[in-house]
């Protein structure tokens, strides 16, 4: 599937988490496709800056809004921008942070921001977003997940539960809505050589160099799997036969999922219940 097949140049994308790292690597790859942007993130002269030169460059319209998405009133106006804008056509959700405590001796409040981040308002931006795009005729969410979305062995649980969040959403979603036009994409990268781990507390140093993936390398690879029509994109998967095959048994699972009485294995007595 062609990028014009599913985004159109005239769409608007607005991207979180936009001033530096994935997110600005993205408004640089779309700016080049002629996309005009709306960047959203925390750092506004960051944001001016990155804004300033995506301008001169590829001569595209960029808007930008500084806004902090774990504030519950400025995610509302966020979301406002996107449901009243008829020219926004993609969401690239984007935004989200990593915390390095592990769960035992910490508190909820030690992971609020990252809920709140991760999961909240992905989640209340993608329904936004796919009620706009609908109603426009269609539209395209990229949702950067993680690869600890399935392999929660590598993370610790507040972080990799997020991001199997945000994979279960996006998959979810396109199953609703994808016959009514929208496209959604779940991004799953691996290690990324970006500020996250900094602000984790985490010494990016001490990451095996042959797991980790340029930023940039990470954007064009997961701008392939879109084009070419992926709903989960892996970028470090050398083998798409490995993920076929994974997605194979999940599959074979779903007939035994729900039954109305307990698998023999377990030697529940099951109760005969009236008709």
């Amino acid at each position: 599937m062609s990028t014009k097949d599913t985004v159109l140049i005239k769409d608007t994308v607005l991207i979180t988490g936009a001033s530096t790292g994935i997110g600005a690597v993205y408004a640089d790859r779309l700016a080049k496709r002629g996309h005009n942007l709306i960047l959203v993130a925390r750092d506004f002269q960051r944001l001016e800056t990155l804004a300033g030169r995506l301008w001169e460059q590829h001569g595209v319209n960029v808007a930008i809004e500084a806004a902090d998405l774990t504030d519950r009133s400025q995610l509302e106006r966020i979301e406002q921008l996107i449901a009243g804008d008829p020219h926004i056509g993609v969401l690239v959700n984007n935004a989200g942070m990593a915390v390095s405590k592990p769960i035992i001796g910490s508190t909820p409040d030690d992971f609020q921001k990252l809920i709140d981040l991760n999961v909240t308002s992905a989640a209340r931006l993608g329904i936004v977003a796919a009620n706009a795009f609908v109603k426009r005729g269609g539209g395209a969410i990229i949702n950067l997940s993680s690869v600890l979305g399935v392999a929660h062995e590598m993370s610790g649980a507040a972080y990799a539960g997020s991001k199997a969040f945000v994979l279960s959403f996006s998959r979810a979603l396109q199953n609703e809505a994808g016959a009514r036009g929208l496209r959604v994409q779940a991004v799953l990268p691996g290690a990324t050589r970006t500020e996250i781990w900094e602000r984790a507390g985490i010494d990016i140093a001490a990451i095996d160099p042959s797991r980790l993936m340029d930023v940039h390398d990470l954007v064009d690879a997961a701008l392939a799997g879109f084009d070419a029509g992926e709903v989960v994109t892996i970028p470090s998967l050398p083998e798409i036969a490995d993920w076929q095959a994974y997605e194979a048994a999940r599959l074979k699972l779903l007939p035994n999922l729900s039954r109305n009485a307990p698998a023999e294995r377990y030697g529940v007595k099951t109760v005969e219940h009236a008709a």
